[in-house]
């Protein structure tokens, strides 16, 4: 007999996710090694565990689902990622099918489904609600869609961050530890973490003090402030 497929359950809805454990226990090939209410929990659990399927869920505190996957990916290489979302967002579906997620599935999912969603994703196949099946053609138009003359600022690497992300490179340009801008933006530590790690990503740098000097110098040049949200 083949070993059960194991889950790691990320979602942050105490309840939901205690009943969706419930209901994925009463399939005899799926055991659930884990469980996360954020990215950060989520990541450290996923390292730990290194489960087959992660079932993570987009609407997460601090950082969203999408947002976390490039983590988990690095953290759980050898782990699917199947998406359990109430979002039917189009851009949603884009944006995890890009960042490596294995499917997308909704929540109004039935039971069966969902389990034989999970051993489909284990398997390699690439599973989308049927009601997103529409939504997933106008999702493949825009990720194939040809590039729209830039604007200006998007020449700027800046402009690729996201308001919070500002915000925390702002902090980390005035030296602040993870554990201050955590305080002063009232989020979590372990979110603090995630934030800079797609900060260094996406600017392409390796350390924070690459990014202090990064910020430096944006800062000094003409138009940096045009994409820096303001902290007070």
């Amino acid at each position: 007999m083949s070993m059960p497929i194991r889950l790691l359950v990320v979602d942050d809805h105490t309840l939901f996710r205690r009943g969706l454990i419930a209901l994925l226990q009463q399939y005899p090939d799926l055991s659930v090694a884990g469980e996360a209410a954020d990215a950060g929990e989520a990541q450290r659990r996923a390292q730990a565990l290194q489960p087959d399927v992660i079932l993570l869920d987009n609407h997460l505190p601090g950082v969203r689902g999408i947002d976390a996957l490039a983590g988990l990916k690095e953290v759980a290489p050898g782990a699917k990622v199947l998406m359990l979302t109430v979002s039917e967002d189009e851009h949603d579906l884009a944006q995890a099918l890009q960042r490596g997620a294995q499917g997308y599935l909704l929540k109004t999912v039935e039971g069966d489904a969902l389990a034989e969603g999970i051993r489909r994703t284990v398997r390699g196949d690439s599973v989308v609600s049927p009601e997103m099946t529409s939504k997933l053609v106008t999702a493949f138009r825009t990720m194939n869609a040809p590039a729209a003359e830039p604007a200006p600022e998007a020449a700027n690497p800046l402009a690729a961050l996201s308001p919070r992300e500002q915000e925390i490179l702002q902090h980390i340009s005035r030296g602040a530890s993870n554990k201050e801008i955590a305080r002063a933006l009232s989020i979590a530590e372990t979110t603090v973490k995630i934030h800079v790690q797609h900060i260094l990503r996406k600017l392409g740098l390796s350390s924070r003090v690459q990014a202090a000097v990064f910020m430096a110098e944006a800062a000094a040049g003409a138009g940096a402030g045009d994409h820096l949200r303001s902290v007070p």
